[in-house]
């Protein structure tokens, strides 16, 4: 029985450690990776900015999603208004953490706005 709880309590550590890691990545700055895919040549300059200091990492540089298939962007103005997306941003969901005081109001609608248009 100690042995069970031992194993169990090693497999719920690794499994937080990995979770941690993952999620600690989201919102940096990615060091010697890609400066931007072409999915961010239709952004402003400064929408691309705040994309790939915050967003890049869980969302990748094509919009494509790093973090499992729920972070890819690339159509979500299909399925998510600019105020959705603005709420989204600002509080964060399941595993996106908010970001509303890390940017200004203007940072985070102008990546609303931007994303609402991807379709």
């Amino acid at each position: 029985m100690i042995h069970r709880r031992l194993i169990r309590s090693k497999i719920i550590l690794v499994a937080s450690a990995a979770l941690f890691l993952a999620l600690s990545g989201c919102g940096g700055n990615p060091q010697g990776g890609s400066k931007g895919g072409s999915a961010l040549n239709n952004a402003p300059s400064e929408v691309a900015s705040v994309y790939k200091a915050n967003c890049v990492n869980c969302h990748g540089t094509e919009l494509q999603g790093r973090v499992g298939a729920v972070t890819n962007l690339q159509q979500v103005g299909s399925r998510m208004s600019a105020a959705d997306i603005t709420q989204q941003i600002e509080e964060g969901g399941e595993t996106m953490p908010a970001f509303k005081d890390r940017l200004t109001a203007n940072e985070i609608a102008g990546l609303a706005q931007w994303l609402a248009n991807n379709k």
